[in-house]
């Protein structure tokens, strides 16, 4: 059985609830998307986690948790963090990260030990070259990698990659699904295809879907042959093909600073000439930015 199959199970996003706990970060990547608001947003407050944990305690609303923020690692009291929820009756605790401190062995240890079982990783690029000119920070790639293979030799855990797929990065998906082909414990690959919290793409990093498409779907045809789940992010369903199942487009119900959404809907996503005939659940269409750099689509899209 692939460790995808072992884990299949526990990848509903109803199933899971995330909380920000943590505004700061130590990379400056290039297609980070609050890094207008990163200053000024607050994470939960400890009484909100608590009474979270306090609800799904007495409610069991959800089996899984999910501690994120800028950098989730950050936080000293991260493995008390998770300590709380697995005796508040959560089964499973997932931080989003960008991995780098998980290549010490003792800080990974210790966060297993405190009961987070799941570590959703960041991964810009296949290679120093490309990652660390995404995150602006020498070394990036060498610490992730190496946070990735520490938690690879670690019992009862697993793992999930993020890749944040750019104008700078669609062309190395394939690279980057081989080069993390040795890694036994992860079950899950996602490719999230940017889009700006504003309505122009001021640093010409969104992709056109014509050229993405298919890097990305050569890209999925790799790692489903290599065993692991596929979640595409925010592409038009119907340029995917056979592909198109692998869109999901839906999260874990998140709390975050409300100021978070303010920005979120300047996207302006949904817009596609044929909304009102297509049948998907999932696809986002197109948003403002990509149609004022690419135009409409109308003449490729089509309603499902």
């Amino acid at each position: 059985m692939s460790t995808a199959d072992a884990f299949a199970d526990r990848f509903s996003h109803r199933d899971y609830v995330s909380m920000t706990m943590e505004f700061r970060c130590n990379l400056k990547c290039v297609h980070c998307m609050i890094e207008g608001t990163m200053d000024r947003l607050a994470p939960e407050s400890d009484k909100t986690f608590a009474d979270l944990l306090a609800y799904n305690a007495r409610e069991r609303r959800w089996r899984g948790l999910i501690l994120t923020g800028s950098e989730i690692t950050l936080r000293r009291d991260l493995a008390d963090l998770a300590r709380q929820a697995k005796v508040s009756g959560f089964d499973h605790v997932r931080i989003q990260s960008h991995g780098m401190h998980l290549a010490r062995r003792d800080y990974a240890e210790k966060l297993v030990a405190a009961g987070v079982d799941e570590y959703f990783i960041s991964v810009a690029g296949p290679d120093a070259a490309t990652h660390d000119e995404i995150t602006t920070v020498p070394g990036s790639f060498d610490k992730t990698l190496a946070g990735l293979e520490t938690l690879d030799a670690i019992d009862n855990v697993m793992t999930m990659t993020n890749t944040v797929v750019t104008a700078r990065s669609f062309r190395f998906l394939s690279e980057i699904v081989d080069r993390l082909a040795h890694l036994r414990r992860l079950a899950q690959m996602e490719f999230w295809i940017y889009w700006p919290m504003q309505e122009t793409d001021a640093k010409d990093l969104i992709p056109s879907y014509l050229e993405l498409v298919p890097e990305l779907r050569a890209a999925v045809a790799k790692a489903r042959a290599a065993g692991r789940r596929v979640e595409i992010k925010n592409v038009p369903q119907c340029l995917l093909g056979e592909d198109g199942g692998l869109l999901v487009n839906g999260q874990p119900q998140l709390f975050i600073d409300i100021d978070f959404w303010r920005e979120f809907g300047r996207n302006g996503f949904y817009q596609c000439p044929y909304r009102e005939r297509c049948s998907s659940t999932e696809c986002l269409g197109l948003s403002t930015a990509y149609i004022s750099k690419f135009g409409d689509m109308k003449d490729r899209l089509r309603p499902l």
